[in-house]
């Protein structure tokens, strides 16, 4: 049915199409990469472009195929799930909804009571940020400088003003950023008791995965009760085990007011996303529960990807595994970077959530391109092109592990005698 729904007489017919119809400007992007990548097949921890190449997936969406793509488990019961569920209506009480709440609840840190869904990261910060404005009847939100956390209506106007600036978002009275790991700077911006929340991600995504420093997210969430603002974790890219804790937040001691979860809580399979509250926080819930609205928000066959995902995830088996992946990877990764000390600077790694730092203001894609070429995807760091994002699934095996190190090492070879002949990455 696809093949007849989905027809192109060629990869550059499909190309000159997605340029005309889609996005001109990401697809030129790509192919001036030289990552004319058009996925076709994928299985596990593997892509297929539409001409056969084969890559191995260190990107994952974002995290959203941790569980790898077309997970046999989830796939088995979206199948099963559709012979009686569908999107159902996001008014009344559910079946599905109810009993994935129940689970997230029951694996939450502690103080995490109510939750609330959407069909998507942007549009679940969004609503983590109306929720502690009213809680707090306060406007003002804090985050990163150099954040990213959706591209919906308020969360665009937290992350950076790159994405910020272009749809006129970018608003520093309401919105301001401070530094990563700058204890100084957060007091200061909380000092005035006009702050709603502090929202962040427990290690920044898209600025690279730079880890914070010890101490630093336990005393952010102490300013935040001495001041009187909530604590948002946005737990999206480093929740699900990733870090090997269900949530990464839990490994800095911190209990949060609102916890934000999503891309891989679908299991890569249908779009759910879902932010966990508080009773303090959570309140307009028991005011007005017809104040948020989303259609899709928790439609039931994401529901039901998402219990099983979450069941899977939380296996004590998958948990060793990635503490012993992480292991592996972290290991080899080190002794690559010993043969290339001037080149390969600096490995930031908390489980298998990983970022790779280059000796160049765009290193990582050029590195980006020769792992590419090799068999493997991984992507630059949008807000820190030095940094390569290095993301193994959670699922990854010991043989799998094995290859990627002897691809990533060919890779990041080649890629420094590309930077040092002054080539352009692009």
């Amino acid at each position: 049915m696809a093949d007849e729904l989905i027809t192109f007489a060629s990869k550059s017919e499909m190309l000159a199409k997605s340029k005309e119809f889609w996005n001109p400007d990401k697809t030129q992007f790509w192919m001036d990469s030289g990552v004319p990548l058009v996925i076709d097949r994928r299985e596990g921890y593997f892509i297929y472009d539409v001409e056969g190449k084969r890559l191995i997936d260190v990107h994952l969406n974002g995290g959203t195929y941790n569980l790898g793509h077309r997970n046999p488990e989830v796939m088995a019961a979206v199948t099963a799930a559709m012979q009686h569920f569908d999107i159902g209506n996001h008014h009344f009480p559910s079946l599905a909804r109810t009993a994935l709440a129940e689970a997230l609840v029951a694996s939450a840190p502690p103080g995490l009571t109510k939750v609330i869904f959407g069909s998507g990261g942007g549009e679940a910060i969004d609503i983590a940020l109306k929720t502690a404005r009213h809680a707090t009847k306060r406007r003002k939100i804090v985050s990163i400088a150099k954040a990213y956390h959706g591209h919906t209506g308020l969360a665009v106007a937290t992350g950076d003003e790159r994405f910020a600036a272009l749809f006129l978002a970018d608003r520093p009275e309401e919105f301001p950023h401070v530094p990563f790991n700058d204890l100084g700077a957060m007091e200061e911006a909380l000092r005035g008791r006009d702050v709603a929340a502090v929202i962040m991600e427990t290690i920044p995504a898209t600025y690279g995965f730079p880890l914070p420093a010890p101490g630093y997210l336990a005393e952010v969430k102490r300013l935040c009760e001495r001041y009187g603002s909530l604590y948002i974790a946005d737990e999206v890219q480093t929740g699900l085990m990733r870090t090997g804790e269900l949530w990464g937040i839990t490994k800095h001691g911190v209990a949060p007011d609102i916890l934000v979860t999503g891309k891989g809580i679908s299991g890569g399979l249908y779009p759910i996303s879902a932010v966990l509250v508080s009773e303090a926080s959570g309140g307009w819930l028991s005011e007005d529960g017809f104040a948020h609205m989303s259609t899709f928000g928790g439609a039931e066959l994401g529901c039901v990807a998402a219990l099983k995902t979450l069941e899977i995830t939380g296996r004590p088996e998958v948990s060793s595994m990635v503490r012993y992946a992480s292991d592996l990877l972290g290991r080899g990764l080190r002794q690559i970077q010993d043969a290339h000390p001037d080149w390969f600077t600096g490995i930031r790694q908390d489980g298998l959530v990983m970022g790779l730092e280059f000796d160049h203001p765009q290193g990582a894609k050029f590195v980006m391109k020769r792992l590419y070429q090799n068999g493997v995807w991984a992507i630059f760091s949008t807000l820190d092109p030095r940094v390569l994002q290095f993301k193994p699934g959670v699922l990854v095996t010991p043989s799998l592990c094995e290859e990627l190190l002897d691809r990533v090492e060919v890779s990041i070879a080649a890629a420094k005698a590309d930077a040092r002949s002054g080539r352009r990455p692009a």
